[in-house]
């Protein structure tokens, strides 16, 4: 599958301005972290283009109907387990064991709660952001409660860093892509 075609894909199943960012933002941290690692920035992207291909209209069956949707759309089998693998421990059996997985598992959330931080500032950006803003609103429960802090500090242990590292790579994941999601949206 080439990135035309997930992006085929995704929007067939997704509509919403919010999914349509969370999964823009995800696949550039992630095709971010293929560069940094030296693998293959395409297919790194194209799982974080696709890992809530299902959420927006089966939120309930999320990392089951996955599964369904990428198989029919000739996903192969480790792309289908690497995209399922994210949920662990929360809609999925499925342990994420390379590092593409641990890293998509260890970010998805923290993007989220990155991205909410984000607007909050006075640019709107996470260009400015600084880890330690970012910590303030980490501690506080209350502010983007849907951002599971649990799940963000299991995928920190999952990778091995701590959390400031986790917060910094993928603070630095997000500034590097921005600009390209916010294209991406202006386009939709």
């Amino acid at each position: 599958m080439n990135r035309q075609e997930a992006e085929k894909l995704l929007k067939e199943y997704n509509n919403e301005e919010f999914h349509l960012r969370h999964a823009y933002t995800v696949e550039g941290v992630m095709k971010y972290f293929a560069k940094e690692l030296g693998e293959d920035e395409e297919y790194w992207g194209i799982v974080g283009l696709l890992h809530d291909v299902d959420y927006e209209k089966y939120p309930e069956e999320h990392c089951k109907k996955a599964r369904e949707i990428l198989k029919n759309a000739g996903a192969d089998e480790d792309m289908i387990y690497s995209i399922c693998s994210h949920g662990y421990g929360v809609c999925s059996e499925l342990e994420p064991k390379k590092q593409m997985e641990k890293i998509l598992f260890a970010t998805d959330e923290l993007t989220g709660l990155i991205w909410a931080a984000a607007k909050m500032r006075p640019s709107k950006s996470t260009k400015d952001m600084e880890v330690s803003s970012l910590k303030k609103k980490f501690k506080d429960k209350k502010f983007a409660a849907g951002c599971s802090r649990d799940v963000i500090k299991r995928g920190a242990e999952i990778l091995g860093w701590d959390l400031d590292k986790l917060f910094e790579e993928t603070i630095l994941a997000m500034r590097n892509c921005e600009d390209k999601v916010n294209e991406e949206m202006g386009e939709i």
